[in-house]
């Protein structure tokens, strides 16, 4: 089934709980957009693909959910509910630009509010379809740039569990390994949290594509001993002169990249590259609760001594200057990147 997915049968939003993979596979139902919002915070679903799917049918929901008559009530709830699902993640790009396309689609729209609420549904499940559109193109790009025998380093998740199927930058290594060249991959175990270690390893299980997982601080004695030949990663709000925000820990993988002249690579769609920031500093970093460092367990035994304090910034900024290029479903991105950005963001508009 796909990560996000919408129940015609009993009007119910389902999706894969990502917290308890891979030792449970478990699908969760939702008929509230409240519900729907705390799954998103607490990363039942994750990454920003998936995020934006996800929030788009908690909108269908809050249609669903308002007993409005006219036009004006139900706008109303609308708003209510997108301003609730906007809280749940800041970070992460599609979840606004999901909730404003419906919106603005909503505002515009001349019918009854039956009519209405099928609109929001039918557009939240386009959002949905085209998101496996675009991340199969992105692949297609992305896997160019892989060599026959490439060693790929990988962090955090950005697999189908990611997006609403297919993945990106996961997407793409499994495109190249579909199109028959051997490809190894070194999995960032992602900490706090783990995404690469749970999720990542789970599904190139899935794929039959070879893998190893690595400790996050590992990453640079690989790429040092010419040991991998190219970095991946996904993105979670990308500025408009390439600087990216993506799970912590990017941005030392892709500093460490650069030092040893090995290409790394940020794949993003273009609904991920926010124009109005002018760099990656206006991003806005999401900062999650101490209890996910502090709770880490090894052999059983809590890691943290009693009492402890921690920080736990979900996502880093790895500026642009580290990029080799931005791959997006119009193809490669290289810099300077802000005018290509700005170019596909534009091809992306007018698709949309």
């Amino acid at each position: 089934m796909r990560t996000v997915e919408w129940d015609a049968q009993n009007n119910q939003l389902r999706m894969i709980d990502q917290r308890v993979l891979p030792g449970e596979f478990t699908v969760l139902s939702y008929s509230d957009y409240n519900e729907v919002a705390q799954a998103i915070l607490d990363m039942v679903v994750r990454r920003a693909p998936a995020i934006g799917a996800a929030a788009a049918f908690g909108l269908a929901l809050a249609a669903t959910q308002s007993t409005a008559r006219q036009k004006a009530g139900l706008l109303a709830d609308l708003r209510e509910a997108g301003q609730t699902l906007l809280a749940a993640r800041p970070t992460a790009v599609n979840l606004g630009w999901a909730v404003e396309r419906i919106l603005r689609q909503v505002q515009a729209f001349e019918g009854s509010t039956d009519d209405l609420r099928a609109l929001v549904l039918a557009q939240a499940q386009r959002i949905a379809d085209e998101d496996v559109e675009i991340n199969k193109r992105m692949a297609t790009y992305g896997a160019a740039l892989i060599n026959d025998g490439d060693t790929v380093i990988h962090h955090c998740n950005t697999g189908s569990l990611a997006t609403v199927d297919w993945g990106t930058a996961l997407g793409v290594i499994r495109m190249a390994h579909e199109q028959g060249k051997r490809v190894h991959v070194l999995v960032d175990e992602t900490r706090p949290r783990l995404q690469g270690a749970r999720l990542t390893a789970w599904e190139l299980q899935q794929y039959g594509i070879p893998f190893e997982i690595i400790s996050d601080n590992a990453a640079g004695y690989f790429l040092r001993a010419g040991k991998a030949q190219k970095v991946f990663f996904g993105g979670d709000r990308m500025a408009a002169n390439g600087d990216v925000a993506n799970k912590i820990g990017t941005y030392m993988l892709a500093l460490a990249a650069f030092d040893n002249r090995i290409p790394a690579y940020s794949v993003v769609p273009t609904s991920t590259i926010d124009l109005s920031l002018a760099h990656g500093g206006l991003i806005p970093i999401e900062e999650r609760s101490s209890e996910e460092v502090l709770d880490i367990q090894a052999a059983g035994q809590q890691v943290a001594p009693a009492g402890a304090r921690a920080r736990n910034p979900a996502f880093d900024v790895t500026p642009h200057r580290l990029l080799s290029g931005i791959v997006t479903e119009f193809g490669v991105v290289y810099a300077p990147f802000e005018e290509g950005l700005k170019q596909a963001v534009e091809k992306g508009r007018t698709e949309g």
